[in-house]
């Protein structure tokens, strides 16, 4: 097995939106605002090559919106899925697999695109099947009002229109030791319901993609909870069960919307578990 950060782009969102009720003068320290009071955000996926398999976690907004929409987001840098893929030597039609950890157009927006003949909606990764799972996707496609303009119809229902669209089997109230697609999940609801955490061993250590349980380095402390999280008490409850969890298994936790972090490594303190290492992909895992 081999994995590879794939960086899908950079946008901008609200700050005080990302950090709930948290005084600015806090989290401004480790996620300094602009003149917008808008943060730096990365879409940075994580691809997995395992024997004939090519799977990717999650894909980004991608491109098929409006200018107007886009706009709301302020778009920077110049990474893209594709200029990513090619510096690891894949192409998108490569992918056989696209682990979705949730349905927010963040998250999935990239799956689908408007086809070149602009007569309609097509997979972007025409090869790939598509993994969610049951309870998400109902929660998805019947969206609370609190939700509804992040699941947007377009990213969904042309996954299952193309049959492609396919459902993780869960086994257990949380955590399932080895999905379909070879990994662990943790299943948390704090955020949405039903987001799905990979747990992946690779190189004698196991690599966790963050996704919105803990988007950036600057949500580490418990009550640093974003919020768009729809339970936001229960986000302080699995963020503390997997903060404690991580330090005693020496995750290291690898981030999809930290745009200048890539990975991090946890301690105990008298404060409760905090950073101890910012680190990069490269240094963790390109030499052993």
């Amino acid at each position: 097995m081999t994995l590879y950060p794939i960086e899908a782009g950079n946008f901008k969102l609200d700050g005080g939106a990302m950090f709930g009720v948290v005084p600015k003068g806090l989290w401004s320290r480790t996620n300094p605002a602009d003149e917008n009071n808008q943060i730096d955000i990365a879409a940075r996926c994580l691809l997995i090559e395992d024997g004939d398999r090519l799977i990717l976690i999650d894909t980004g907004t991608g491109n098929k919106q409006s200018a107007k929409f886009f706009s709301y987001y302020n778009p920077w840098g110049d990474h893209n899925i594709d200029a990513s893929l090619k510096v690891h030597g894949f192409h998108r039609d490569d992918i056989t697999d696209v682990f979705l950890t949730h349905l927010h157009f963040d998250h999935c927006g990239g799956c689908i695109q408007w086809n070149n003949d602009r007569t309609g909606y097509e997979p972007a990764f025409k090869n790939a099947r598509f993994w969610t799972n049951q309870d998400h996707w109902q929660w998805a496609t019947e969206p609370n009002a609190r939700e509804k303009a992040s699941f947007l119809k377009e990213n969904l229902f042309p996954m299952q229109e193309c049959g492609q669209l396919n459902f993780i089997e869960r086994n257990g109230e949380a955590f399932k030791e080895k999905s379909e697609l070879g990994f662990g999940i943790l299943f948390v609801d704090g955020h949405t319901d039903k987001q799905m955490i990979p747990h992946i061993k690779y190189k004698g250590k196991t690599l966790v993609y963050m996704g919105d349980l803990i988007p950036t380095v600057g949500h580490l402390p418990v009550p640093y909870v974003m919020g768009y999280d729809t339970r936001p008490l229960l986000t302080l409850e699995e963020k503390s069960a997997f903060l404690n969890e991580a330090v005693s298994n020496e995750y290291v936790l690898f981030f999809e919307h930290d745009a200048h972090n890539q990975l991090c490594t946890l301690k105990q303190t008298e404060k409760g578990v905090r950073l101890d290492e910012i680190h990069t992909f490269d240094e963790i895992f390109s030499l052993q």
